[in-house]
């Protein structure tokens, strides 16, 4: 069911909030993982864009969400049956990256930090950041360079510069960081 007045968004634009397990009962409620480190942002949630494997995106009106254990059950305006829901099976539930929640300074997305380049204080080019990799401490950036993958931590000793806009992130590695 389309939702109106949205204007048109990029795929690139669109934050993924919770990703459908599966259909949950027989009026078209789903069982969703949560995807966000807000799950608070659910609550007066109206408009999100569902994201198929298959790449095609529906615009869904939220009616209700409610949580149980560490899901989150949602339902659409419009879908009312296991058979209306079952499209969206493994579909990504995202908002604009307009509607992010705002971080505090000094703290970003780990979609911000995919693709930002790396170099060194001294403009040595280091490589393009892959992923965040979580540890349970210190984050560490997966950073692709010169055939071999480096692990950067995310501290900021390290990672003086963090330029999400620009895409590039400065740091001052200690000794023996960027050796193998």
């Amino acid at each position: 069911m389309p939702v109106s007045g949205r204007r048109e968004i990029d795929m690139d634009e669109l934050v993924a909030i919770a990703r459908i397990a599966r259909p949950h009962g027989l009026r078209g409620d789903l069982v969703a993982d949560v995807l966000t480190d807000f799950p608070e942002r659910f609550d007066g949630l109206e408009d999100v864009i569902a994201v198929l494997d298959s790449g095609e995106r529906r615009e869904l009106s939220l009616e209700r969400a409610r949580f149980q254990k560490e899901r989150v059950l949602l339902k659409f305006a419009g879908l009312d049956s296991v058979e209306s829901v079952e499209s969206l099976r493994n579909a990504d539930i995202c908002v604009p990256e307009d509607d992010a929640v705002e971080l505090e300074e000094g703290e970003f997305y780990d979609w911000e930090l995919g693709g930002c380049a790396v170099e060194t204080i001294e403009g040595e080019r280091i490589g393009t950041v892959k992923e965040l990799m979580r540890t349970g401490g210190t984050e560490l950036l997966v950073v692709e360079g010169n055939g071999k993958d480096f692990l950067i931590p995310f501290a900021e000793a390290i990672c003086v510069e963090v330029d999400t806009d620009g895409k590039l992130i400065r740091i001052d590695p200690p000794e023996g960081l960027l050796e193998f």
